[in-house]
């Protein structure tokens, strides 16, 4: 835990870094632009339901829509941010690993394709994944518990993939992902949580990455040494 802790409070630190700092107003502009197209896309089209001149059914309308644009701004506005931002993620992990860790060898490249193929697959599954919950919206208490519970597992586990793909190939870094499931489980629920706070989510994409690029390296030096024990 002291570990776990340690690693949010070095990635914090690192905000202000020019190349983290960069990626953090892509951020931030992201999620604005995102937000502003959901609100003004959807008061758009409660504008066009008002063709009805019902005097109760437009009011109704307009407040279930408003409900609608809240609760799709809250929850889902923040996952769909993660995905955009992933394309820019990689520098960050570079900045925190030059400071660092300037010991480490270069990163593996990547072809670009393979970085955008990455973040659309990672777009459809938290877009489909944060669908299939709505079903739940009856019931309150269920559909936050199986919100923070699916994202935490989804955000441990992209994380985890973006910075150990960095330095080992995909099946090293999936036996290190495997052999984490707990400490990545406990990532993404911290990661899901920050990600429904108006404003932070703005920053939790960047503060993730680097983050979870101390505990990938924290995990293999203790891997490291137990091997060498």
């Amino acid at each position: 835990m002291i570990d776990f802790c340690r690693a949010f409070v070095r990635a914090f630190a690192q905000l202000t870094d020019p190349p983290v700092a960069r990626v953090l107003g892509y951020a931030v502009l992201l999620g604005v632009g995102a937000m502003v197209a959901v609100f003004v896309g959807v008061g758009h089209g409660l504008a066009r339901l008002e063709a009805f001149g019902s005097t109760w059914l437009d009011p109704l309308l307009g407040l279930l829509g408003g409900l609608a644009t809240l609760v799709l701004g809250w929850f889902l506005l923040p996952v769909l941010l993660v995905a955009l931002v992933g394309l820019f993620l990689d520098q960050v992990a570079q900045a925190v690993e030059r400071r660092h860790y300037p010991e480490l060898p270069p990163p593996l490249v990547a072809p670009w394709w393979v970085g955008v193929g990455r973040t659309l697959r990672f777009l459809l599954l938290v877009l489909a994944a944060n669908a299939a919950l709505l079903v739940l919206w009856l019931l309150p208490v269920g559909y936050l518990f199986a919100y923070y519970a699916v994202n935490a597992w989804l955000l441990g586990r992209e994380y985890c993939d973006l910075v150990a793909w960095r330095q080992w190939p995909p099946a090293a870094a999936a036996a290190l992902r495997r052999l984490h499931r707990g400490e990545r489980f406990v990532f993404g629920l911290v990661g899901a949580v920050l990600l429904t706070v108006p404003l932070v989510n703005l920053v939790t994409p960047v503060l993730l990455t680097a983050a979870m690029v101390h505990l990938v390296q924290g995990w293999s030096r203790a891997r490291a040494q137990a091997g060498g024990g």
